[in-house]
């Protein structure tokens, strides 16, 4: 071991345990095979969430108990998820710094401190930050003043930065980037300001811009057509929560955001390609190669920034390659993620915007549901029947479990001007809180079916994860950490974090012993079985 002393934007940063290994694309690619790590934001490629560790399992889960609590640093909303690997967990605290953490002891080993600027621009979100990618010996993170950093995993040191937007326009990285080979994928904040929304891709060891595509087509591009006159200059569809990628079919499938401005659809009449849609991408070229938009001429600003998982899942008597995602507009759906085929779509949650939808997978709407001067009551809620927290698939029990958000809201339109750096909805919502409540939700994966309910007291922002030992672990706004039976949802422990838990679990090996790690309030939690006494180590029978 030997002890690392930095000093990054000028704060001396210290400590060490030794040199942190090296994470080659092949590794993430395997990381299934690797479930002791977790080495991307939805701790591999497919966005599962899902785990093969079973130490900890529903027959022993009872006695799970802290190991210890990180406290958080900074102002801002702690929503980050962690990236665990070889002896180190790092981990970032809003509003943008990386802190890398020994995972046995929650111990300080380095940290990053990005200064912010005076006139930081946050538009239609808190400061957060939702994490990191690794790649090679680097992390790379995306600030609040729209740049991306590349550091040194065991120094914390700067490589590079490269400038992605103009947060003075409204642009920001909220979301945790996405290593692929020699690239960092990115996306972008800022659908309230008016931006026009894309994905990045940088040379990872340069940071050097490779590609660009954005998610609001220009005049000669397909889909501008969808735009009424130059409403797709300020069309947003912003990127802002982290993609997917399937490395054998070399497709790279990201959500995007509403179309801005937000309630009033009078400046921008057609279905607005390519916003709350999602898109695969060649992640070589960036070039399209098919879209599903689930929200066409969305109104009511039901981003579909939600995690597209991967599944093959048997659908009509054969095996398919699926693309499944419970939207924020309450459906949920079963894409074709080779073709974009739309397969199934049903309903997961309350909502009254549309009869159902169609063959093709177009909604079939309720006529008078726009947002209007009065206030129009329409479920889901601004905020979705779900949001930006992780669900998580299982293909041990095929269910698919997502936290839930039964809320209505009375959505108004106004008049609106586009104005550089101001917000550009065309409207709000109120919504009705002292009747929401909320849920871990398990579906069956192939039909959308509601299996079983976990009741939460109020619309839950917490994520989910599933393991191999029957468990499901998602927490509360009311500060409940909980582990459920992934077949039945009986809840089988819980644990008062003193703190509303807004961020995706995760779990992995710490010396050999599997662990669970979530943030909640303004810390980060770790809990592990108790350690074996001395004098039971090594008995071979009952003594």
């Amino acid at each position: 071991m030997r002890l690392v002393m930095a000093v990054v934007a000028g704060v001396v940063v210290a400590f060490g345990t030794g040199l942190a290994g090296q994470v080659p694309y092949s590794r993430i690619v395997n990381a299934v095979r690797e479930p002791g790590a977790w080495l991307t934001y939805n701790g591999t490629y497919d966005g599962r969430r899902h785990s093969t560790l079973a130490q900890i399992n529903t027959s022993n889960v009872a006695q799970l108990q802290p190991a210890w609590v990180y406290q958080v640093r900074g102002d801002g909303q702690v929503e980050t998820s962690p990236i665990v690997v070889d002896g180190r967990m790092y981990v970032t605290e809003p509003p943008t710094t990386v802190t890398a953490l020994d995972p046995r002891t929650g111990r300080t080993l380095w940290s990053h401190v990005r200064p912010m600027p005076s006139d930081l621009r946050l538009i239609g979100f808190p400061a957060t930050n939702r994490g990191v990618a690794i790649l090679d010996d680097m992390l790379y993170v995306g600030s609040l003043d729209g740049y991306l950093i590349a550091l040194d995993a065991e120094t914390g040191a700067k490589r590079w930065e490269t400038h992605v937007a103009d947060n003075g326009l409204g642009h920001s990285v909220t979301m945790a980037p996405l290593a692929l080979d020699g690239k960092i994928i990115v996306g972008i904040s800022g659908g309230e300001a008016g931006i026009r929304g894309f994905v990045d891709a940088y040379d990872a060891k340069s940071g050097r811009l490779l590609w660009r595509t954005h998610t609001v087509p220009a005049p000669g591009e397909p889909g501008v057509e969808t735009w009424a006159g130059d409403s797709w200059k300020n069309g947003a569809g912003a990127t802002w929560l982290t993609g997917s990628y399937d490395p054998e079919l070399k497709l790279l499938y990201w959500g995007t955001g509403n179309p801005g401005p937000d309630w009033n659809g009078d400046v921008r009449k057609g279905d607005n390609l390519y916003t709350s849609s999602v898109v695969a991408l060649d992640p070589d070229t960036g070039r399209m190669k098919w879209y599903f938009q689930y929200t066409p001429h969305d109104v009511h600003d039901w981003d579909a920034n939600q995690i597209q998982v991967l599944a093959d899942l048997d659908i009509g008597g054969r095996t398919r390659k699926t693309l499944i995602t419970a939207n924020r507009n309450a459906f949920y759906y079963v894409l074709d993620r080779v073709t974009g085929e739309f397969l199934h779509a049903q309903a997961y949650a309350k909502q009254t915007w549309a009869k159902g939808i169609d063959a093709k997978g177009r909604p079939e709407l309720i006529p008078g549901k726009e947002p209007t001067e009065e206030g129009n009551l329409v479920y889901p809620s601004l905020q979705g029947s779900t949001n930006w927290p992780s669900p998580s698939y299982s293909p041990q029990t095929g269910l698919f479990y997502v936290p839930v958000r039964e809320m209505g809201s009375y959505y108004y339109k106004t008049d609106v001007e586009y104005e550089a750096g101001l917000p550009f909805t065309g409207g709000g919502e109120r919504a009705l809180l002292d009747e929401a409540w909320g849920a871990v939700r398990a579906l069956d994966a192939k039909t959308g079916v509601r299996v079983w309910d976990f009741t939460l007291p109020s619309p839950s922002w917490s994520g989910v994860l599933s393991t191999a030992g029957g468990l499901v672990f998602s927490g509360s706004n009311e500060g409940n950490f909980y582990a459920l039976d992934a077949r039945t949802g009986t809840a089988l422990w819980q644990f008062q974090v003193g703190g509303m838990v807004r961020s995706n679990p995760a779990t992995f090996l710490v010396e050999g012993r599997q662990h669970v790690s979530v943030a909640a309030g303004r810390a980060v939690f770790m809990f592990a079985l108790p350690q074996p006494s001395a004098a039971s180590v090594g008995r071979s029978g009952p003594q």
